[in-house]
């Protein structure tokens, strides 16, 4: 160390560190007094007496400072990187948070997928970033099988879009794709179908399998939630019931009932049907009430003794003002056949006091009334009888033997057709014919006379036979044949009951078997015999609502 008096150094003098490398060395003399340590001996250490302190440390402080500034230096890359990213993960908290709220693109910035590609800005190989990218765009895809489901397709259609641009592509994103055009195709199968059922609607082509109902219908059946659809179903219901309503105004309560069945049949649910039932059965009680006090006022006329007149106050007037509205009214057409009868009584009463003119009077009314009744056939024999009888003044020589022969040959052959079945046809060889040509010949044969009688009996007997073996057509033409032969009898109703049972069973065996057109002729058989049959009104409805 240079000595303070040093020539060289006078003036300001500077410290020095010094040889760095020789501080271990021995202590040059300085002429100071030198302290030895004691030996070994562990024998306490005299105290040395104080000196000047040598500052040794004063050196040091610098040479830390330079080699931590070197460290700084050569690490300052690593260093950069432990440095907080405070804007980094702002972006990214905020990716998060737009992802989790399902906003997933927008223009506005506050998108997840804007904010994730902001982050990858900053750090492009950031993967927080990059999976959040990919996470953006898995929700993009759900979000278009999501808007397939609902068939909303342009919306589909924005997603995917967004989808394979984030994912690049893939197996899924193709399967969704296909599946949008596929629905796409569809769809326009849809729309034509739509529009098919508007334009029958807007026809008035209700029914059938190309009618607006069962259109609308299909299109419900590929789209339960098509509004256009189910508006067209509601406006067919008003329709309907528009009609039926108009029907039971003019008092045409049948054709207001097929009308609801009709309803029914398309639209079980519709909301006006209730009241609709309602005010149907309510003129259904109302017509009821008065068809059965026309029919007691006729009965009561009948056995009073007023069966025909001028005015209302007859049975004649009451039955046909039933029948005007009812035209298979049973009991109508009964209390019209004893009317029938009871002017052929009071004929035979008439021919009995020799009053023709009268007798043929009510005759010509009982004609209109029961033109095939075996018992008018018989009186106007008689009449004829008496109006020859008059006309040879009582000398009328008696039947030839020819014609005694011809009246037995057709008593006999009206016999055999009777036996035969062929009661009323063919025409000219029936029963019927040949026992009035036989009466024709001798108004007052007994045997012509007693076979005529004979056959209303003769009728229910092979109705009887032709149900049992099926043969409803048949048994249909006989019942018909027994209300000509003996109009009114009270012994019809009971065959017409169950002749209208049997063609029920054919109707819904046929149904049954999917024969829906002959059950519909069927049910319309045993309708007209007893239309207010519970089995008529079951079997319509199933019958309407299997289309066909």
């Amino acid at each position: 160390m240079a000595g303070r008096d040093d020539p060289s150094t006078r003036g300001r003098t500077e410290p020095t560190i010094g040889d760095l490398d020789r501080v271990d060395a021995p202590a040059p003399d300085d002429g100071l007094p030198r302290i030895v340590a004691d030996a070994p001996a562990r024998r306490p250490a005299p105290v040395p007496a104080r000196g000047p302190r040598r500052q040794w440390w004063k050196w040091l402080l610098p040479v830390l400072l330079l080699a931590v500034g070197s460290w700084l230096v050569v690490h300052q890359d690593g260093l950069r990187g432990l440095l907080p990213r405070t804007e980094l993960n702002s972006v990214l908290a905020r990716a998060d948070q737009a992802l989790a709220a399902g906003k997933l693109d927008g223009s506005a910035g506050d998108s997840a997928r804007e904010l994730y590609e902001a982050a990858r800005a900053l750090e492009p190989d950031n993967e927080h970033a990059l999976q959040g990218l990919k996470n953006v765009g898995a929700a993009e895809l759900a979000q278009a099988r999501e808007a397939l489901a609902k068939r909303r397709l342009d919306d589909a259609d924005a997603a995917l879009t967004e989808a394979r641009a984030l994912l690049g592509g893939g197996a899924e994103v193709e399967r969704v794709a296909q599946a949008i055009r596929a629905e796409r195709t569809r769809s326009g199968a849809l729309d034509a179908l739509v529009e098919r059922a508007q334009q029958a609607l807007a026809d008035g082509r209700l029914d059938g399998d190309d009618g607006a109902a069962a259109l609308y219908r299909r299109a419900l059946a590929t789209d339960p939630g098509n509004a256009v659809a189910r508006h067209g179903l509601d406006r067919i219901g008003d329709a309907l019931a528009q009609q039926a309503r108009a029907a039971l105004a003019q008092g045409d309560r049948a054709g207001a009932t097929q009308i609801a069945d009709r309803l029914t049949a398309l639209l079980p649910n519709y909301g006006d049907l209730p009241s609709l039932r309602a005010a149907l059965a309510q003129a259904e009680r109302d017509a009821q009430a008065a068809q059965d006090k026309r029919l007691a006022d006729g009965e009561a006329f009948l056995r009073a003794g007023r069966f025909s007149g001028e005015g209302d106050d007859n049975a004649l007037a009451q039955f046909n003002a039933v029948l005007a509205v009812d035209p298979d009214n049973a009991r109508a057409r009964a209390g019209l056949g004893q009317v029938a009868q009871a002017l052929i009584v009071q004929a035979s009463a008439a021919l009995d006091d020799d009053h023709r003119d009268e007798a043929a009077r009510l005759l010509d009314q009982a004609e209109k009334l029961a033109p095939k009744s075996a018992d008018l056939a018989a009186a106007r024999s008689r009449l004829r009888e008496a109006g020859e009888q008059a006309a040879i003044a009582a000398e009328r020589p008696r039947l030839t033997a020819a014609q005694q022969a011809e009246v037995l040959r057709l008593v006999h052959a009206a016999q055999a057709a009777a036996r035969n079945g062929d009661l009323m046809l063919p025409p000219g060889t029936s029963a019927y014919d040949q026992y009035r040509a036989a009466l024709a010949i001798e108004g007052d044969n007994a045997a012509a006379q007693a076979g005529l009688k004979a056959l209303p009996q003769r009728a229910a007997q092979l109705f009887d036979q032709a149900l049992a073996q099926g043969r409803l057509e048949r048994a249909a033409d006989l019942l018909s044949t027994f209300d000509a032969l003996s109009p009114g009898d009270a012994a019809a109703q009971p065959l017409k009951h169950r002749l209208a049972q049997a063609w029920l069973d054919r109707a819904t065996l046929d149904a049954d078997q999917g024969r829906l057109q002959d059950a519909r002729i069927a049910l319309d058989l045993a309708r007209r015999l007893e239309p207010n049959d519970p089995r008529v009104g079951a079997l319509a409805q199933r019958l309407a609502g299997a289309g066909g």
